[in-house]
Parts: structure tokens; sequence; C-alpha cells
């Protein structure tokens, strides 16, 4: 009686406590996705809040307290055909920036600059505030640690476009004006600005 009162209390304990095979199978959280509906269509951005945590929890800052609805897509930069970049966010409005943020490179993160990737815009290193851009085509330049970085450091991927890359690519081809622009900015300004009408959390 003994034993068969052990053997039971084994096999209940067995399939009480999940083994090591079921928690791996477990499916890891879903990411956070944005919706973001601009004057050119509709963009819809996944979050990597588990590998970029510090500037994904900003960019989600942003987005709940409505700090980019109104805010524009200001730059179009191409570096080939169909290929470049195209930036937007508060534009350093003082009425809608947060502090800046510690840099999270993507040697840091295992991201990358692949087609669709959202980053952070930024000057030096930590001065990353409500500003951010797509790739359209993969710009690796934009990496940390690569031989052909553009900047040591990078930038910090925190998403990709999971929808809307075809209103991307239009922002990209967007007018710009040949004279507005500082440096090597110039003639990437945006004429009209893609206005961000709104942006929420699905």
């Amino acid at each position: 009686m003994l034993r068969r009162a052990l053997l039971l209390s084994a096999l209940a304990a067995s399939l009480a406590t999940p083994t090591l095979a079921q928690d791996a199978a477990a499916p890891a959280p879903a990411l956070p996705r944005v919706q973001m509906e601009t004057s050119a269509g509709r963009i819809v951005i996944e979050v990597e809040t588990a590998k970029a945590p510090i500037t994904a929890a900003n960019f989600l800052k942003y987005v709940d307290e409505r700090r980019f609805d109104g805010a524009t897509f200001y730059r179009a930069m191409q570096s080939g055909p169909g290929t470049g970049l195209v930036q937007g966010g508060v534009n350093n409005d003082p009425e809608r920036v947060l502090p800046p943020i510690a840099h999270e490179p993507t040697t840091q993160t295992g991201l990358s600059h692949l087609d669709g990737a959202v980053s952070m815009a930024r000057y030096a290193p930590g001065t990353a505030t409500g500003d951010f851009f797509v790739s359209v085509g993969p710009t690796l330049s934009y990496d940390a640690g690569r031989s052909f970085s553009v900047d040591p450091d990078g930038f910090a991927v925190f998403g990709r476009v999971v929808q809307g890359m075809e209103v991307v690519r239009a922002i990209l081809a967007a007018p710009t004006s040949p004279t507005e622009g500082e440096g090597f900015m110039r003639g990437q300004m945006l004429e009209p600005r893609i206005v961000i009408l709104q942006a929420w959390r699905e």
C-alpha cells in the first residue's frame, strides 16, 4: 500500500509540474505594435521591447502620451534607386520632446538596419529623444561595429515595419526642397511634410 501511495504521489507531481520541454515550448509574449496613421497612409511598427528595452520604452512613451500626433515625417534621404531612409518624429519641438535616453547599439541588441528597420535618430550617443528613421532597403552602414559603419557606435534599432512599407517607399519618393536643410541634409527635407495624424498601440 505504501509503495502504491508513493507511485500515485509521484504521478500527481509529474502531471502538476511542467517539464523542461513544456517550458521551452511556451511562446514568447507578443511584441507590442504601433499603428501610425499618416497623410500618406498607415504604417504598423512592431516594437522590440525584449531586445532594445530602453529605446523601445522611449518610443512607446511618445506614442502613449500622444506626442507623435501632429508631428511629421520631414526627411527623405535616397542612397540609391529606391533605397535610403525616411525620418520623422518631434523634430526637437520643445512642447513634445522628452529627455534623451541611453544608447543601445546593434552590437548589444543583435538587431540590424535591414529593410523596414526602425531606428533612433541622434547626434552623439545618448542624445536620442523623439526622432526616428525607417530603413528602405538594408542600410547596414548604420549598424555599430562594422568596418564600413558611418559611425562606430551605430544607431539604435528598436523595431521594424510589419505593414505599410509601400507607404514608407512613397515617402522616400516624395518631393523635397532643393534648398532646405543644413550640411549633408540639404535637399533632403520633405516639401510638403508628411503629417503623422495619429499614433497608438494596437
